[in-house]
C-alpha cells in the first residue's frame, strides 16, 4: 500500500512539475495561436438599447446626445438609430417583443466628449435618474458617471475631463 500512495504522489509530483514554468513556478501558457482576422475600429459594432416607449426614449436620448435618430420597423421591431460617423459604434433604440429595458445587465458607457457634467444635467432636465455623480477614475483615464434612463436602464458617462 506504501508502494501505490508513493507512484501516485510522485505521479502528481512529475504531473505539476510538467504544468508549471520552473523558473517562475508559474502555470505554463501553451502558446495560442490566434485567427487572423480583419482589424476592426471598434471591438463592439452595434448596441442596441431596449426601450418600452419608443416616443419618450428617442426624445431623451435625443436631448441629452444632441443627436438626430432614424426611425425604422424591422422585423416587427420599432428601432431608432443614432446617427454617428463611419467606423464608429452603430448605436439603437429598440422597442420589440424580445427587448427588456434592465438596469441589472452590462453597463453602456457613452462618449461625453471632454467634459461629461453637462449631458448628466441634460439626463436629470429629461426625465432620468443620476445615480452615480460625475467621479474620477484616474488622471489618465478621465471621468464617469452612471444613470438610469426614462426607460429603467442603467448606462453610463464617460469623460476626458
Amino acid at each position: 500500500m506504501k508502494k501505490i500512495r508513493l507512484s501516485v504522489v510522485m505521479l502528481m509530483a512529475i504531473g505539476f512539475s510538467a504544468c508549471t514554468d520552473p523558473k517562475t513556478n508559474e502555470p505554463k501558457v501553451e502558446n495560442i495561436q490566434t485567427q487572423k482576422t480583419t482589424k476592426m475600429n471598434n471591438l463592439i459594432s452595434i448596441v442596441e438599447i431596449p426601450v418600452n416607449d419608443f416616443a419618450r426614449a428617442s426624445k431623451f436620448y435625443q436631448s441629452i446626445l444632441g443627436v438626430a435618430i432614424e426611425e425604422i420597423d424591422m422585423d416587427g421591431n420599432k428601432m431608432g438609430i443614432m446617427q454617428n460617423e463611419e467606423g464608429t459604434v452603430n448605436v439603437a433604440l429598440v422597442k420589440g417583443n424580445d427587448y427588456k429595458p434592465t438596469a441589472d445587465g452590462a453597463v453602456l458607457y457613452l462618449n461625453a466628449g471632454s467634459d461629461l457634467q453637462p449631458m448628466l444635467d441634460k439626463v436629470k432636465q429629461n426625465g432620468g435618474q443620476a445615480i452615480v455623480p460625475k467621479t474620477m477614475i484616474s488622471p489618465e483615464m478621465g471621468f464617469f458617471a452612471l444613470f438610469i434612463d426614462t426607460e429603467g436602464n442603467k448606462m453610463g458617462l464617460h469623460s476626458s475631463k
